[in-house]
């Protein structure tokens, strides 16, 4: 029986390319038994005329299918729905008096209840997005990334990717790593003390469970990254919160007795400020007379406006006490998933063997298409155009913070991406977000910062990587705005300007 035209339709506006529409619409008939083998589909000239598109746009989208045995192509005749295609067989569902897995005497659920859940997940559909960490696909170079993922799949080099490299990283990018990346950093480090992750949170994850044994204690930052605190808590470790000041941690309050200080030296999240050179040795002689670890995670160093960012903390550590945690997240884009840790070969010898026992190691084709765009330059001229494009869109949302009178928590604060905010007394931010929801501006509360998600409630915080420039007023404005009709109530609020 042979399929009609008007079984298939394209979404013009839908943003992915109209062959690739046809053809996942074809698998997806196919697989759900809608279309089934033997069957002719129209020909070529009267789909596209249908569907009006261009022959060789059907055309093209017949030949893959073809190519994955998904169609055959007779002469003369015509394209078929493969006939080595197996029908998916649909699951009977159970009957209604059948009895089910106890799943809940099974599982503790404490991952579950550790996981974050105060945010977007379809952030892009609002028009002032102030969400951290996500990226402006205008400031992403496509087509050098396009480029350097064809040449990793060229077949020069595709044997090597397609391989199991066990528990072992890309030479290519690990070398790139540690000539091109660490030094700017002032690390010095060899091969075996670089360790190739799934991103900053699996390389967190890794760390957590090398460090914190049963009943381990560890101090952490509050407030802190919300990520951070999800791992440790579902480890079940004792976390110690310590709370940080204009200076980033203060080495003087971490407790006696841990095992680790996970701490952001060079931009504390979510407040930017940045630990001193004075710290930040008092905090190295601290974990060198106690015998803790200390985790450095430095993800966004990139983003330094106020001169040369601060060495790291590994770079001053003489001791090897430091774990450090570099990203390509923020500066290439949070996609690409790919991370390091930077420790001493012992460590990372444990934590490489851990991670071979998940996940053997990160995509093959990913870490060498990684290296090509840090090889050919890409990523530097990358990171060159996010700090333009983000220092005027700090200047811009600085600007726009001042004229509504909104007041930085962390006036000193001169790196990153972001902006912590503190509300007037008596406004909630968790109640200023959601009504901002419902005006199409996302912000971040920032209960899920602290460790005490009570302490709170009077402060936000304001990203700008994934909004341009010429919106950050307005979204700014509909902010103040809001904090104004929030406010009015108890008459707390007092712009900057008059203060």
């Amino acid at each position: 029986m042979p399929i009609p035209p008007d079984a298939f339709f394209l979404d013009h506006a839908a943003g992915l390319p109209l062959q690739v529409q046809l053809r996942r619409q074809i698998i997806a008939s196919v697989t759900a038994g809608r279309f089934r083998p033997g069957e002719k589909l129209p020909s070529t000239r009267a789909l596209a005329l249908h569907l009006g598109v261009a022959r060789v746009t059907v055309a093209q989208a017949f030949a893959e299918l073809v190519s994955t045995d998904y169609l055959t192509s007779r002469d003369r005749s015509g394209h078929y729905i493969s006939d080595s295609i197996e029908r998916r067989l649909e699951a009977e569902p159970p009957a209604p008096d059948a009895p089910r897995f106890d799943w809940d005497s099974q599982l503790e659920g404490r991952f579950g209840r550790a996981q974050r859940r105060d945010r977007e997940r379809d952030w892009r559909r609002f028009a002032y997005p102030f969400v951290y960490g996500q990226a402006d696909p205008a400031l992403v170079d496509h087509a050098a990334w396009r480029d350097c993922a064809m040449r990793a799949l060229g077949r020069r080099e595709f044997d090597s990717l397609t391989g199991d490299l066990y528990d072992a990283d890309d030479p290519e990018l690990v070398d790139h790593i540690a000539r091109q990346i660490l030094p700017r950093r002032g690390i010095s480090a060899g091969r075996d003390e670089i360790l190739l992750t799934m991103g900053a949170q699996n390389a967190l994850w890794l760390v957590a469970q090398l460090l914190l044994r049963p009943g381990a204690s560890c101090a952490v930052e509050d407030p802190s990254y919300p990520g951070q605190r999800e791992i440790l808590t579902a480890s079940r470790a004792r976390i110690l919160p310590v709370p940080v000041d204009a200076r980033g941690l203060p080495p003087h309050a971490i407790p006696p007795g841990i095992s680790a200080v996970f701490t952001t030296a060079s931009h504390q999240c979510p407040t930017n400020s940045t630990m001193p050179l004075a710290r930040r040795k008092e905090l190295l002689a601290r974990a060198q007379a106690q015998g803790f670890a200390v985790v450095e995670d430095d993800y966004e160093f990139e983003m330094s406006f106020a001169g040369a960012p601060s060495p790291a903390l590994k770079a001053i550590d003489r001791a090897g006490a430091v774990i450090y945690i570099g990203s390509f997240s923020k500066s290439v884009f949070p996609g690409v998933r790919l991370g390091y840790v930077v420790a001493d070969p012992r460590f990372i010898a444990e934590a490489r063997a851990l991670r071979g026992m998940v996940l053997r190691h990160p995509p093959g084709h990913m870490q060498r298409t990684l290296a090509h765009f840090l090889s050919l330059g890409h990523y530097d001229a990358q990171a060159n155009r996010m700090r333009r494009a983000y220092a005027q869109r700090r200047e811009v949302m600085l600007a726009a913070i001042a004229h509504e009178g909104l007041r930085l928590a962390s006036p000193e604060a001169t790196g990153g991406s972001s902006f912590w905010l503190a509300t007037p007394e008596g406004v909630d931010s968790a109640e200023l977000a959601a009504l901002l929801k419902t005006r199409d501006v996302l912000i971040e509360p920032g209960a899920a910062f602290f460790a005490a998600p009570s302490r709170g409630g009077g402060f936000f915080r304001l990203a700008y990587s994934s909004v341009p420039a010429d919106r950050i007023a307005a979204g700014i404005g509909r902010i103040g705005a809001a904090m104004r009709e929030l406010s009015a109530h108890s008459g707390a609020f007092v712009s900057i300007s008059s203060a």
